[in-house]
């Protein structure tokens, strides 16, 4: 009967004390880009471009994908919009600036079946944002001329709000 009474104690001690772990694996905590920050970016990012001379559209997703924001040029492409978001959900999606999976995901490459996955855009100009140590969102560009300067311009946009993000 005494075995029974410490096996009795020892269990309800072992669920007291893995409550709390299960208590914090119930919940996920996570930063998300305020309106006010994606919007700053998003003009940052439009900015940088027309400096140069480019119409784009720029899109800003959260860490999930979803659109925060999206500006067009008033003569950037009518394809633009939609690249610029399908860009900006890919970075995020693959956790991996887009230039970086045009090299990885090339034809032949282990990676080539990305290009299969609904909604994925294979082509520069996709960039994450990071902020306190973790990815934020990301911005997506299109419109310049090609994606090593549709990117640039994210990179340029993300340098504009980086305090904020490291705040």
């Amino acid at each position: 009967m005494r075995i029974i009474a410490l096996l009795f104690v020892g269990c309800a001690l072992a669920v007291t004390m893995l409550a709390p772990v299960r208590a914090q694996n119930a919940l996920v905590t996570f930063k998300v880009m305020s309106p006010e920050t994606a919007l700053k970016l998003a003009r940052a990012t439009l900015d940088s471009c027309r400096k140069q001379g480019f119409q784009v559209s720029v899109a800003v997703v959260d860490r999930m994908g979803v659109t925060q924001v999206l500006l067009r040029d008033r003569f950037a492409g009518a394809h633009t919009p939609e690249t610029a978001i399908r860009k900006a959900w890919t970075a995020v999606s693959f956790r991996t600036n887009t230039t970086e999976l045009v090299e990885v995901a090339k034809p032949g490459a282990q990676q080539f079946g990305i290009h299969h996955v609904p909604g994925a855009l294979i082509v520069g100009g996709g960039v994450t944002v990071q902020g306190g140590g973790s990815m934020v969102g990301g911005v997506g560009v299109s419109g310049a001329p090609g994606g090593p300067a549709d990117e640039a311009c994210a990179k340029k946009g993300i340098e504009a709000v980086e305090d904020d993000l490291n705040f």
